[in-house]
């Protein structure tokens, strides 16, 4: 493992301890948009791997962006939403367990330019990139 991705893993969970003590009050917020902690489960390891993401009201649920900053590898958290797509999401102190799914090309298409005239950095990261980046949408679990 890279000295820079172990110091990425090291502010990713600093972020994420400061977050839930504060409850999100402070770390709750990158760029004046709303941050929330995505909790998945690894795909291979069954741990729980917490990440603190930007997050966008949708239809009663959240977006979110696999962006990665824009870099050509997929963030480790979107691989494990894909093969375990039930997550947990605290979005300042309310935890909420949701189901996980990647935007159709349709879907995307109605969603990026909300996403980019909110937060002009992912237009950005969509430019620096070849791969398509993913939008996927959060959904509240159904009980039970």
């Amino acid at each position: 493992m890279s000295v820079a991705t172990k110091l990425a893993r090291a502010a990713t969970g600093t972020h994420a301890l400061i977050y839930r003590a504060s409850k999100g009050k402070i770390a709750g917020s990158m760029g004046g948009r709303e941050v929330s902690l995505l909790t998945t489960t690894g795909r291979r390891s069954g741990k729980q791997h917490t990440t603190p993401v930007m997050t966008f009201p949708h239809s009663g649920g959240l977006v979110i962006v696999a962006s990665n900053g824009g870099s050509d590898r997929m963030p480790s958290w979107y691989y494990n939403l894909s093969a375990h797509p039930e997550v947990k999401v605290q979005t300042g102190a309310q935890v909420r367990p949701m189901t996980a799914r990647t935007a159709s090309p349709d879907e995307k298409a109605q969603i990026w330019p909300g996403i980019v005239a909110a937060a002009k950095n992912f237009g950005s990261y969509q430019s620096k990139t070849s791969r398509d980046i993913p939008v996927v949408i959060l959904t509240p679990a159904s009980p039970g």
